[in-house]
């Protein structure tokens, strides 16, 4: 596995000390009781209102800035305590933010993941093990009866719907100036934007590059989706899109025309080994010399920070329970061998691009 220096540091031995495991262990065993509490006390706005007192609160105090009983924030306090979002002055019993819950309010990546989690995937992981066992997404079932999320995007919740596409372009968005560099260093003319989703990406494109035309590759119904949100935006004259579902191997790329650039973003970890292969087998045969595929992936093994590492790891769960059943968030070496395996070679690998992404160039 090629795991970057910082991350060998972590998880190639044993960093913790006894204490810190058992400790560890409870944490885990508590896990649902410390997402839940942690994600009410940032509901409440209790943490903001620490974060705005200078000399801490007590439970009184607290009780009458929120407008709770004393009983909902002493035992939400309480707990937080022994969690670590707060701290508590032993002279005075006054409250105060921990870094720990400082983060929880500030950085935008938690609060977005945090959101994620309780409105996309909360109910749905309480089948995790039915989705294992089944290789299907049987905690879907809490929204609908689609075989995979995609198709049942649009009628989602509107809560629901907002953290996924939130979720989903924070993810993506962050990492788009830098890719545009790279993509457009060279002369592109046409560019085949495979699973682009709600043309975002597309978007970015036709206004980098007065001359690029583009062309989108998803499902028949985010196909109406992007058309819809693009619909008025600049250069939108020069994007089209085609209604294809990429699960059936029968339905090949267009040939009508030459592509420089096939472009895959945030796409294959929406599927299985066997799936990716399939798309990426279709995608060699429009290509020629001159083509090349980028694939923007977070490859969890290729990350800066540890904690980033922890996030793509846990997000893959939320693909074996809720969005399809067999794929994750990939290492770099699953990738590169199906890329090699299906007659394409990577040409050059860009790494820690917005929120610790990397792009695999890929030739014939």
């Amino acid at each position: 596995m090629n795991l970057s220096s910082a991350l060998k540091k972590v998880y190639t031995k044993e960093t913790n000390s006894v204490r810190t495991a058992q400790r560890l262990a409870e944490f885990i065993a508590f896990g649902p009781v410390v997402f839940e509490v942690s994600r009410i006390m940032v509901k409440f706005g209790i943490l903001d209102i620490l974060r705005d007192s200078e000399q801490g609160l007590t439970i009184v105090e607290l009780a009458e800035k929120t407008g709770k009983s004393e009983y909902a924030v002493k035992v939400l306090l309480e707990a937080s305590l022994t969690i670590g979002t707060v701290i508590v002055d032993k002279d005075t019993d006054r409250f105060k933010l921990a870094y720990a819950g400082w983060f929880l309010i500030t950085d935008s990546a938690t609060k977005i993941n945090m959101d994620f989690n309780h409105d996309v995937n909360y109910k749905g992981l309480f089948n995790l093990e039915e989705a294992l066992n089944q290789g299907k997404p049987v905690g879907l079932k809490h929204f609908g009866n689609w075989p995979t999320i995609y198709e049942g995007l649009s009628s989602l919740p509107e809560q629901a719907k907002k953290s996924w596409f939130t979720f989903d372009h924070f993810y993506s968005d962050s990492s788009f100036d830098e890719a545009l560099e790279i993509v457009f260093r060279n002369k592109t003319n046409t560019l085949l934007d495979v699973g682009g989703n709600t043309g975002r990406w597309s978007l970015r494109c036709v206004s980098y590059d007065k001359n690029v035309n583009v062309t989108i590759l998803d499902l028949p119904q985010q196909i109406d989706i992007m058309q819809e949100q693009t619909k008025g935006k600049e250069g939108a004259e020069r994007i089209n899109g085609i209604g294809i579902n990429l699960l059936d191997n029968e339905s090949e790329f267009p040939t009508d025309k030459h592509y420089d650039v096939i472009w895959m973003s945030q796409f294959l970890d929406c599927f299985g080994e066997d799936e990716i292969e399939s798309i990426l087998s279709r995608a060699e045969k429009i290509m020629d010399d001159d083509t090349r595929l980028y694939i923007m992936e977070t490859l969890w093994d290729r990350q800066k920070y540890e904690t980033a590492a922890f996030c793509l790891t846990q997000i893959s769960l939320y693909f074996t329970a809720m969005a399809n059943g067999n794929s994750k968030m990939y290492n770099s070496d699953d990738l590169i061998r199906i890329v090699n395996r299906v007659g394409l070679k990577v040409e050059k690998i860009h790494d820690n691009l917005g929120h610790g992404h990397s792009i695999l160039v890929c030739r014939k």
